[in-house]
């Protein structure tokens, strides 16, 4: 007899990251698994979300909150009701929750109040920062959940530091979890899009970039949009880059950040950075058409956990623009550089990543096959 399971997103790397799960159960386990997708709808533009589920080939969800933005409290609670009457009519042997967004949460404590155990993908991460919301998220997941699915071992020591024990024995519950490091599932994705991606876009040539002469940048945290001060400093130093060193930059722009450079940016700054022929501002682009522009760029300037990570697997430079990092790994590597919102560390880190380097770029996050490993554990 097969298993149910609930799959729970809403924000769009959770879609792309279901995207590698469904595919597996699709393609491996159609006799043995059942899923349900439900979508909560916290990300409902559709540039943002509802365009990956045709090019991800994702089967569209049975259900859709369309709880959408408003304040942490009311967005999550509406999300938390939602999600507890699916789970009492679906009756699932699991739910399957990703990362850490306020969907994450809101799964984790509708699930758990109903004694349906928890998968958490992406487990153990830890920024070791309790003023971000994805922190609390993350950190109360894990501690109701069942099977604690880790990309890496230091997700797994991390758990270990809280009082997880990975030498226990099935049947997993919530008071006995399953702990395991099953490698990344975003590198399952990278893999089998990677190809996709080159046949099916055509994204620098619509933004009339050759390979290797520009750098990615891409800002989204509430932390780097929402604070003046941090927002002017990232985009001096971008401007001091471009100026200095001839580089150019493309930008895929969240909406929240186009928004608050008009509102945050001083004129001069925001003028200088919307007219300069080297800054190249666009709107929200693909799965695939990021995985372009990430192949080809000379480097990666982010604040995303996910593309610092997609920098890795692309073997690209990346630096960060945050104190710290949930992927201690890539900075161990010296693959990335932590610079927050500093102008100095920003071009210090650039000009580090100039010349030659010898990034040692190991398979820290698994051979690609994380979500046949996971689906195997549950089905056992």
């Amino acid at each position: 007899m097969g298993i149910k399971l609930i799959t729970i997103i809403g924000a769009r790397p959770q879609i792309i990251k279901a995207s590698a799960l469904s595919r597996a159960i699709r393609t491996r386990f159609a006799h043995q698994i059942t899923e349900v997708l439900v979508h909560t709808g916290q990300h409902y533009d559709e540039n943002m979300s509802g365009v990956f589920f045709d090019e991800l080939a994702i089967p569209q969800p049975t259900y859709n909150l369309g709880v959408g933005s408003g304040n942490h409290g009311e967005q999550t609670g509406r999300m938390i009701k939602g999600i507890e009457e699916i789970v009492v009519t679906e009756r699932p042997d699991f739910i399957v929750l990703y990362g850490d967004t306020n969907s994450t949460l809101a799964g984790a404590i509708a699930a758990s109040k109903v004694h349906v155990p928890i998968v958490h993908i992406e487990a153990g991460l830890r920024s070791y920062n309790k003023t971000m919301p994805e922190e609390i998220n993350r950190v109360l997941t894990d501690h109701v959940s069942t099977y604690l699915f880790s990309p890496t071992q230091t997700g797994v020591n991390n758990l270990i530091r809280e009082g997880f024990r990975t030498d226990n024995q099935p049947p997993y519950t919530i008071d006995n979890p399953g702990v395991f490091n099953v490698g990344d599932i975003m590198y399952d994705n990278t893999l089998y899009f990677a190809d996709l991606a080159k046949q099916k876009t055509y994204i620098l040539e619509r933004l009339g970039v050759q390979p290797e002469t520009y750098v990615l940048v891409t800002i989204h945290r509430n932390a780097n949009t929402d604070d003046a001060s941090r927002l002017n400093s990232i985009f001096e130093a971008l401007l001091i880059l471009v100026e200095k060193y001839r580089i150019n930059l493309v930008m895929p722009l969240h909406p929240r950040t186009l928004k608050q450079m008009s509102a945050l940016l001083s004129s001069e700054l925001h003028q200088s950075i919307i007219n300069h022929p080297a800054i190249q501002l666009c709107p929200p682009v693909s799965y695939l058409e990021m995985i372009v522009l990430e192949q080809h760029a000379k480097l990666i300037i982010t604040d995303s956990g996910g593309v610092q990570k997609e920098a890795y697997f692309f073997k690209k430079p990346c630096i960060i623009l945050r104190a710290e990092t949930e992927w201690v790994e890539i900075v161990d590597q010296g693959a990335a550089v932590l610079c927050d919102a500093d102008p100095t560390q920003i071009i210090e880190a650039f000009q580090s990543f100039e010349g030659p380097t010898s990034i040692t770029f190991n398979p820290i996050y698994g051979e690609g096959d994380a979500a046949a490993q996971l689906l195997n554990l549950l089905i056992l």
